[in-house]
């Protein structure tokens, strides 16, 4: 990527490691965080940085806008991975809001993600209306449940899973060891899913630290009868009493993992027979997640917080439109409006269940939909019939929204466990 001076005497461009500190400290600032870093975290920070892919803006040698991007694998509708951008640490100075910054930091890394073939760009928003301008979509959602322990109805007296599986507190050490196996179990099978790599593993589980508000969470792992890991989870727990001498604690879980069913269960199970505690957090879990309805009482367990979670922009129509299954059956052209000249056109997919072939072509379209819109239907999450009605998917041919949700829409919803 080369600079791009501009009249005003910003420029845009990679940052050179001997500038990855000041790069640090406006992300911090951006992001209304302490200013002042210590030399461990900035150190333990730069592990992650690679030439290129974290972009800057400099004002008479000044950073006031930050951004970078890494690799990514995400799992798409059927568990096949797909390259992602990954698009991280946006921010722009409030002093130089408004000069279009962020434009030109999103046009040099997504024309670079175009180039190295990935096939989408990832990002999770800290604000909804920014990145709808520049092709990105909401592609999943995420729900966090608080439970009501005493209402759930569960056995209180309860010692382990009824199926012969068990659940074991573990160590960092043991996380480090069993989790990926785990996860990448998980990754095959549920769409959203995004790697975690050896630095998230470490950073998770106390290995690495720089962050000095981060602290040891405990972790459980479940296995099946047979022995096998089946579930993880890590959570904390604080230390809250009533005046009555009643505990009153709470649990957060910070991660949980379920590659079947009966993990799942019986970690939620697990986490809300623990001593002392009266509530559970769920973290951060699909809208469709199973936990409610585990309960004895699903009136136990409310909805605190519902929103959307990881935006997915579309790079290259035919291999995202290829890449996944689908569980109808038929043949579907889209005219995709561009919104930078690197997508966009019209294409016809034929999709069944025995694989899907997706070409540029000059029929009459179906349905007409920018990038954004096709990035919320991808994982098959967002209904074409409901972005038509919104006014967002335009019907050339009546009936090809819910056609069009007949072939992408999924029977259960995407997910996406983790923030980056």
């Amino acid at each position: 990527m080369t600079p791009t001076p501009r009249a005003d005497g910003i420029d845009v461009r990679p940052i050179t490691e001997a500038e990855f500190a000041d790069w640090l400290r406006a992300v911090s600032t951006g992001f209304l965080r302490a200013p002042a870093l210590s030399e461990e975290e900035i150190e333990g920070r730069r592990r992650q940085f690679v030439p290129g892919r974290y972009l800057g803006a400099f004002d008479g040698g000044r950073c006031v806008a930050t951004f970078k991007s890494f690799d990514q694998e995400l799992t798409a509708v059927g568990g096949a991975s797909v390259r992602a951008d990954a698009i991280s640490g946006v921010t722009v100075t409030a002093t130089h809001r408004r000069r279009g910054l962020l434009s030109r930091m999103m046009a040099q890394d997504l024309a670079a993600a175009k180039e190295r073939g990935d096939v989408v760009a990832t990002l999770i928003a800290a604000e909804y209306p920014i990145y709808g301008r520049y092709g990105f979509g909401p592609a999943t959602w995420m729900s966090e449940w608080t439970v009501d322990v005493p209402r759930a109805g569960l056995d209180a007296r309860w010692a382990g899973p009824a199926d012969g599986g068990r659940v074991d507190l573990v160590e960092g050490e043991d996380v480090r060891k069993l989790g990926p196996e785990l996860h990448e179990r998980l990754r095959r099978t549920q769409p959203g899913v995004i790697t975690r790599d050896e630095v998230w593993w470490q950073l998770n589980t106390g290995a690495l630290r720089f962050d000095p508000s981060w602290k040891l969470p405990f972790f459980v792992v479940y296995r099946s009868a047979s022995g096998e890991v089946e579930g993880m989870a890590a959570y904390e727990v604080d230390d809250n009493w009533g005046d009555a001498k009643q505990p009153l604690n709470t649990a957060t879980v910070k991660w949980l993992l379920g590659a079947t069913p009966a993990a799942e269960r019986a970690l939620w199970q697990y986490l809300c027979s623990i001593d002392w505690v009266v509530t559970v957090k769920s973290g951060w879990r699909a809208p469709d997640d199973l936990l409610p309805v585990l309960l004895p009482d699903p009136r136990a367990a409310r909805i605190t917080s519902l929103a959307d979670w990881l935006w997915v922009r579309i790079l290259d129509v035919v291999r995202a439109l290829e890449a996944r299954t689908y569980e109808g059956e038929g043949t579907l052209v889209l005219e995709v409006a561009g919104v930078d000249g690197l997508t966009g056109g019209r294409y016809r997919l034929e999709a069944s269940a025995a694989g899907a072939s997706c070409t540029p072509t000059t029929e009459s379209a179906d349905i007409a939909l920018g990038l954004g819109e096709l990035g919320a239907l991808w994982l098959g999450d967002e209904s074409a019939v409901r972005l038509a009605a919104l006014g967002r998917v335009r019907e050339e041919r009546a009936g090809a929204a819910r056609k069009a949700d007949a072939l992408l829409r999924t029977s259960r919803r995407p997910w996406c466990p983790d923030i980056f």
